[in-house]
């Protein structure tokens, strides 16, 4: 158990953080709810009730689509684009995918690699990509839930408020559905910019998202 906690330590952490971070966002999302709906005379929801609501599941699934988004982004994005002086870039001129060589796929691939790597054709192209596909799919799965259950929980407001609802389409055209997007997508896009500049010149002793404090401010990767 020691060694396993070693080596996965740090996804193990992050998951048991969010873990928390949804179990706390659960029960004080349900008191803004009840405080909402005591507000308008209406019973207030059980734990379970406001669980399986649309009015809980829109506010995960917003932050969700985001930052899958950006992670689908900057996985992609770094293949081609650069940034001098970043541990987040490869050096400037050597962008792009790599040859089958430096990919060590096919007959490149050494004896421990992953059977699509050794494999190689197009099982090394969906494998090699796979990485990217994955975090883009979680994205727009995550999206559509947003907007079913936006939509959903859009509707419960206005019944509540005596307007009649919206069809699907107008709600995806409506303010409520662009405001939850954009709003977790400046956020996720200005943190990227954040931490691609600042690793330029700014270290983080010990950490592999970091340069080691020596290097020169031009160094990458």
């Amino acid at each position: 158990m020691t060694r396993f906690w070693r080596r996965n330590s740090l996804t193990l952490v992050f998951f048991a953080l969010s873990l928390v971070a949804l179990s706390s966002q659960l029960f004080v999302g349900l008191a803004d709810h009840n405080r909402t709906l005591t507000a308008e005379g209406l019973v207030p929801a059980g734990v379970w009730d406001y669980l399986t609501s649309s009015q809980f599941a829109v506010d995960v699934a917003e932050n969700w689509q985001s930052e899958f988004l950006q992670f689908a982004l900057f996985i992609t994005a770094t293949v081609w684009l650069v940034q001098a002086g970043s541990p987040e870039s490869d050096p400037p001129g050597e962008q792009g995918p790599g040859t089958d060589a430096e990919e060590r796929v096919g007959p490149h691939a050494p004896p421990d690699a992953p059977p699509a790597a050794r494999a190689g054709g197009w099982r090394a192209a969906v494998y090699g990509r796979s990485l990217g596909i994955l975090m883009a799919a979680i994205f727009v799965a995550s999206w559509a839930v947003q907007a079913v259950t936006g939509w959903t929980a859009h509707n419960a407001d206005r019944l509540r408020s005596l307007q009649d609802p919206l069809d699907f389409g107008a709600y995806l055209m409506a303010p409520d559905f662009w405001n939850r997007t954009l709003q977790n997508w400046q956020s996720e896009f200005l943190a990227v910019t954040s931490m691609v500049i600042f690793s330029v010149y700014l270290r983080q002793w010990g950490s592999a998202q970091s340069k080691r404090v020596g290097d020169p401010h031009s160094v990458v990767g």
